[in-house]
């Protein structure tokens, strides 16, 4: 019979993929500590999880990224195909930002190192299946910088005629903040945020902030959710 916590819930449903056979034991007696978790199964191979997700309908996943047939993340886009994927949770020795950046766009709803502490797996397990995320105390601090690095990557490959600095500048007027704003968050004078402004409008061929705002937003770049400054 599945254990089920005090308040007569059921448990969360856990499936482990993890190639070290003591590292799914030491994790499964953790998690299995706890009121309200049950690991159902355990996967070693990217290969294997599709199968052991259909079977055991686990309520989170947690994943490692590296397997003996490829990459978890990629594990990670394949579930995200099926209809009502379960929540993943990264966990794996690598805190690299590349990976970090990857694990976030292939859909993982959670991120820790190996060596979190149980308190902190137990936390984000529960957090993630229901509905939250949350990432390690060691990486959550770099993910703003890491999408807003993302950001100006993209609005670069989008306008390519721009600088890496302009197509910055254009990100951010996208998203609706002001000259003063802009150079607060570039920690530049005004009078520098201006000229690139001069100079995006030279290269896109608008007239006016509005115009540059909509050209941004049109190729997908600031969330539409600020008006733009007049």
């Amino acid at each position: 019979m599945e254990p089920a916590d005090p308040a007569g819930d059921p448990p969360v449903r856990v499936l482990i993929v993890d190639d070290h056979p003591l590292f799914r034991e030491g994790l499964k007696a953790a998690l299995e500590s706890a009121e309200g978790v049950l690991v159902v199964a355990e996967a070693e191979r990217v290969a294997d999880v599709p199968g052991a997700v259909a079977r055991h309908h686990p309520d989170v996943v947690i994943m490692d990224l590296s397997l003996p047939d490829g990459s978890g993340l990629e594990a990670v886009r394949q579930l995200a195909t099926r209809e009502a994927p379960p929540p993943v949770l990264m966990l794996t020795m690598s805190d690299d930002d590349g990976n970090l950046l990857a694990a976030l766009q292939a859909g993982a709803r959670g991120y820790l190192v190996k060596g979190a502490g149980r308190e902190e797996v137990l936390h984000a397990v529960r957090t993630v299946a229901t509905g939250g995320a949350v990432f390690g105390g060691e990486v959550a601090g770099r993910i703003t910088a890491l999408l807003a690095g993302a950001r100006m990557r993209e609005a670069g490959q989008l306008f390519p005629e721009l600088t890496a600095r302009e197509a910055e500048v254009l990100g951010l007027v996208a998203r609706g903040l002001d000259n003063r704003r802009i150079a607060r968050e570039l920690v530049v004078a005004e009078k520098t945020v201006r000229n690139h402004i001069t100079h995006i409008f030279e290269k896109l061929h608008v007239a006016t902030r509005a115009e540059a705002v909509a050209r941004a937003r049109d190729m997908g770049l600031g969330d539409g959710r600020t008006s733009p400054e007049r």
